[in-house]
Order: C-alpha cells, then sequence, then structure tokens
C-alpha cells in the first residue's frame, strides 16, 4: 500500500499543510469568514460603513464614541484575521480621514489596544497589509463564482477591482507554489523528468500572473486610484506625511512606524526567487527582507524553508542537461517578463497619475482627494511600503533578467 511507502521514506523537504498553505488557494485565506462574534458588533458596524464615514468626515468621532472591547471571545485564525482586517481598516481610515495635512499622532487606546492585542496573536504588524487587504478579505458573492471584497475603503469599484485583481494573481500562482513542492522533492528523489515538469508548472503559473495582472487596466482608474485610494494603503515609516510615527495609546508611550501595504509583501514572490536563486543587490533585498515581517509567520518561514533546501540552480548546472536548463531559464524570463510588466502598471497608476494630479493642483478646479482634501504628494516617489518605488522595481527586475543560466 502506498500509505505504507510513504512513511519509509524519509521526509519530504516541504508539505504546504505545514505553513498554512492551501492546496487550492495558495497563500490566499481559504472561505475567509465574513462576520465577527456578537460582542464585536461595534466593529463590524464601524467596518461595514467606512467609506461613508471617511468621505464624510466622521470616522474619528465614531471611533471615539466605540467601545474598548476585549479580545478574549475571539477564537481560532479565521476570527483574529478578520478582527485584524477590520481593525487596520478602520486604523487606515482613521489616520488619512483628513488626507495628508491633517493626520493624527495618537491612534486612541479603545482601538489601538485591541488592535495591538490581535496582531500579537496572529504575528502580524498593526497596519494594514497585504495578507489582511488582498488575502483575507474576499468572500464569493453568489454561485457563479463572483467575488466580492468583505471590507471596502474608499475608491468605489477601483477599489474592489485593485483587490480582486490582485488576488486573482495571488490565484493564478498557486500551481506554481504547489510545484515549488514537486521540484525540492524531485531533486531529493533524482527524478529529472519529474523535476523538468514541475518547472514547467512553474514557468506557466508565473505567465498566468501577468495575464491576471493585466485585469487591472479594466478594473482600476489610474486616477482614483493615485487621488483616492493609495492614501489609504500608505504607512507612517518612510512616509514624510507622518515622519513620527504613530503612538497607539495603551500600548507604547513612544511613537512606532510601520511601512504601508506592498505588493513586495506578497510571499509568493520571495518563494520564487528562493527557489530560482535570485540574488536582489543589497539595498533592494534589505527592503525585501523587511517586508517579510508583515507577512503571515508560517508563510514568512515557508520562504525560509526554501532558502535553507537544496540548490534548484546548482542542481540543473551540474546535471547538464538541456532540457532542465532551458525550462529554468524559462521560469526566469517569465518572472522578469512580470517584473517588467508591474513597472509598466505602476508607471500608468503612480508615474502619469502623479504627474497629472500635480497639473490639477495647480487649477482650482482640481478634482478632490479621498475627503474632500487635495490629492496627495508625499509619496508622488514612493511606493505605499516606502520604497523609492522605480529604483527598486527596476533594479530587481534586472537581478532577476541576470538568474539566467547561460548556455
Amino acid at each position: 500500500m502506498e500509505a505504507s511507502d510513504d512513511t519509509e521514506e524519509p521526509p519530504l523537504p516541504l508539505a504546504l499543510t505545514r505553513f498554512q498553505v492551501s492546496e487550492e488557494f495558495g497563500f490566499l485565506l481559504p472561505d475567509p469568514l465574513t462576520e465577527l462574534p456578537a460582542p464585536y458588533g461595534p466593529w463590524m458596524d464601524i467596518a461595514h460603513e467606512l467609506p461613508q464615514l471617511i468621505v464624510s468626515h466622521r470616522l474619528r468621532s465614531r471611533v471615539h464614541q466605540m467601545p474598548q472591547l476585549s479580545t478574549q471571545h475571539l477564537r481560532g485564525r479565521e476570527e483574529l484575521r478578520l478582527a485584524h482586517l477590520v481593525l487596520s481598516c478602520i486604523t487606515m481610515g482613521y489616520v488619512w480621514q483628513e488626507g495628508e495635512e491633517g493626520t493624527v499622532q495618537v491612534l486612541p487606546r479603545n482601538l489601538a489596544v485591541p488592535y495591538w492585542e490581535v496582531s500579537q496573536a496572529l504575528g502580524l504588524p498593526p497596519i494594514l497589509s497585504h495578507a489582511d487587504f488582498v488575502l483575507a478579505n474576499w468572500r464569493r458573492k453568489d454561485p457563479n463564482g463572483n467575488l466580492d471584497t468583505i471590507i471596502t475603503l474608499p475608491g468605489g469599484e477601483s477599489l474592489q477591482g485593485f483587490v480582486l485583481v490582485t488576488l486573482l494573481v495571488e490565484k493564478a500562482a498557486v500551481p506554481g507554489i504547489k510545484a515549488i513542492i514537486g521540484a525540492l522533492r524531485a531533486i531529493v528523489q533524482g527524478d529529472e523528468e519529474t523535476l523538468h515538469r514541475a518547472l514547467q508548472e512553474l514557468a506557466g503559473a508565473i505567465e498566468a500572473m501577468r495575464e491576471a495582472l493585466r485585469r487591472m487596466h479594466d478594473y482600476v482608474d489610474p486616477e482614483v486610484f493615485y487621488t483616492v485610494i493609495r492614501i489609504f494603503l500608505s504607512g507612517w515609516k518612510d512616509n514624510p506625511a507622518m515622519p513620527h510615527g504613530l503612538i497607539y495609546e495603551g500600548v507604547s508611550q513612544e511613537p512606532m512606524a510601520y511601512s504601508g501595504g506592498s505588493a513586495a509583501q506578497s510571499t509568493v514572490l520571495h518563494a520564487f526567487d528562493e527557489l530560482l536563486g535570485i540574488r536582489h543587490r543589497e539595498d533592494s533585498a534589505a527592503f525585501l527582507h523587511r517586508m517579510r515581517d508583515y507577512m503571515p509567520p508560517s508563510h514568512r518561514a515557508f520562504v525560509e524553508e526554501i532558502q535553507r533546501a537544496v540548490s534548484l540552480k546548482q542542481h540543473v548546472l551540474s546535471s547538464g542537461d538541456a532540457r532542465l536548463r532551458a525550462a529554468f531559464n524559462r521560469c526566469v524570463s517569465a518572472l522578469t517578463d512580470f517584473r517588467s510588466y508591474h513597472i509598466t502598471i505602476v508607471t500608468k497608476y503612480i508615474t502619469i497619475a502623479a504627474a497629472k494630479a500635480k497639473a490639477g493642483r495647480a487649477e482650482p478646479s482640481a478634482r478632490a482627494g479621498p475627503s474632500g482634501a487635495k490629492p496627495p504628494s508625499a509619496l508622488e516617489a514612493k511606493g505605499t511600503g516606502g520604497s523609492h518605488i522605480f529604483s527598486f522595481l527596476k533594479s530587481i527586475r534586472d537581478t532577476t533578467r541576470e538568474g539566467m543560466i547561460s548556455a
């Protein structure tokens, strides 16, 4: 019987379930909860009204009236992840309600203390991250498979489109995540045919991720993204609008600084880089490494396990197998193309949109930002995570290309 054969083999290099990675959904949280238990009604009531409360400048006063709730009634990972998403979105709205020039220095105790406790329980930072806004923020709208967000922020259909297209990129990566397991297992077992197949699957998944990313053009308006959405993804580290960080009242008397949400917080590309042996330049690598602190700890551990595993690149080089080398290079090429396409997206949604917003600010009839304030400008040349976005993206694209094995 197969089961007994498995027990006699040495332990496999990796198993997805060990790292809370789903066979079907990858790093996405499978079927997230959409409601918290009854005691947390005050949080959910605010969360479901966030866009209206922010735009009407009423969110801060609603938060001040909110009871301070104990987190002891939250049970299990799914409830904690939803609580973190809810408190993260309320926090971003609270901080940025009045735009860049009306930020706060203190997050009030009734929000800061439970937020800190939930963050500590999950091993996540107390700020909205990719793990919240994308991985844990989706639900099925109808039996046909149409998706919706659970919690939203200002930005309407473009905000929803931004989250769901990013989610589709994560979903497209799933065969590639499984191919990592297959590739490392095949190296250990000396099975070149299975290794070749795994590399083809990985390349196909990365190509599918790029196709999914193309849908951003269909669902997200660049002007809405830049002038309305982007500020709510911004953090209080490396951000000129909040140079001193944020005091979490009841948690610390000193301000704390956290980076905003960023594609660099997605575990997928970190895992692919480690498998393919891509080595980024020092400053880019340092930023990427810091972004791992914004991943669920089990996902971060998955990346670290791949890093410690046998070297795929060395195996392909020493095999002298032209088919393996071509399959490996197809993966690296697909990853390079994905990163090039991401630069195209960022050019449209940040650089060109920023130039238009800047031109608009010179006109009295300029379109207003999220709550009637002027469009944000503090991060014109930076990503929401705080990186100098173009030098960073071009650097990691170029070092990815350098990972090719020459003939």
